[in-house]
């Protein structure tokens, strides 16, 4: 997750060829025309994509910032498009959908506004569902939530961190003040500390003063990402963990006819990719209009290639259903 002011795909790839420009996800690896050898467009790659996909299930998870809305510099206003919801709620009547975040999970649901897809929020640290199919394990090695009646399920790993997290939150606000720009966000069992709008020469005196207020909470740990500093329990739950049980809970884990897609343009999204990669099969795809180091098989430049791709799955789905 992060935020990005908008421009054009087209000026960030020219200036990534002549400028060796970087994100801060990692070091420049050199023309984007050569990271795309390694990293194919997913649009291009499509219909060889979609041939191992026929007879099987294919299960999106998809990120939220970056991905499905533009990279904004205010997290309240990372709003996405009307085309891209409608995009993501087709998706969501053929294939089982899930958003997985670093946001809060009530704040991605107030973005996205549709009920036909499984909302995994705080870094999947916070799922909700209201599918019926969803199955509920209780086997998880952290004592969850989960709170079953009319087909509503909660899968929380790190509740009993939430009083702590709200006595940082509170910290953190109050010790950030003093730094221009600098925004603290209460994701439940995550806070992202921003600083996308605080002056370069602050940027270092804030990283350091957060990482001397955790010193007194090492219950936790703190994760880079586009301009943001992300704190979280120092559990082993990440993004790809929650896809895992995702896919558990879904019935697909003894399946070998299934095949997992995930949609991701940040650090924490590796780790999805990593899961996808360690399962032998799926699509992890990167969103990024930059070369940069990432474990994703396949990319798409930004938000727009996104949506085109999404609606590529359902026309795809709409046609192999007729060929049936």
């Amino acid at each position: 997750m992060g935020y990005q002011s908008s421009s054009s795909s087209e000026h960030l790839i020219l200036e990534s060829i002549s400028k060796g420009k970087s994100d801060e996800d990692g070091p420049t690896l050199g023309s984007y025309s050569a990271w795309l050898m390694k990293h194919p467009s997913a649009l291009d790659s499509y219909e060889g994509m979609m041939k191992p996909v026929k007879g099987k299930s294919l299960v999106v998870f998809l990120d939220y910032d970056g991905t499905l809305s533009p990279i904004v510099d205010d997290p309240d206003k990372a709003f996405m498009s009307e085309k891209m919801r409608s995009a993501v709620e087709e998706v969501a009547r053929v294939f089982p959908t899930a958003i997985i975040s670093g946001r809060c999970r009530d704040k991605v649901k107030r973005f996205v506004q549709l009920e036909n897809v499984i909302y995994a929020g705080s870094h999947g640290m916070d799922i909700f569902t209201t599918i019926g199919s969803f199955k509920c394990n209780n086997q998880h090695r952290f004592r969850a939530v989960e709170n079953e009646g009319d087909g509503v399920i909660y899968f929380q790993p790190a509740k009993a961190f939430l009083p702590e997290i709200q006595e940082i939150l509170k910290v953190l606000k109050e010790k950030t003040k003093t730094i221009k720009g600098a925004m603290v966000e209460d994701n439940k069992f995550c806070i992202s500390v921003h600083y996308r709008l605080v002056n370069v020469e602050d940027v270092d005196t804030l990283k350091e003063m957060v990482k001397s207020i955790m010193e007194d909470y090492p219950s936790f740990r703190i994760t880079g990402g586009k301009k943001v500093m992300e704190i979280r329990p120092q559990i082993d739950w990440d993004k790809g963990r929650a896809l895992q049980y995702l896919i558990q809970n879904l019935g697909f884990d003894d399946c070998n006819d299934f095949l997992p897609l995930y949609i991701g343009d940040d650090k924490t999204d590796e780790d999805a990719f990593k899961a996808i990669k360690d399962i032998g099969r799926g699509y992890p795809i990167v969103v990024s209009s930059i070369p940069k180091e990432t474990k994703a098989s396949y990319s798409l430049r930004d938000t727009d290639e996104v949506m085109s791709f999404l609606l590529n799955l359902v026309k795809w789905k709409s046609s192999s259903a007729s060929d049936n």
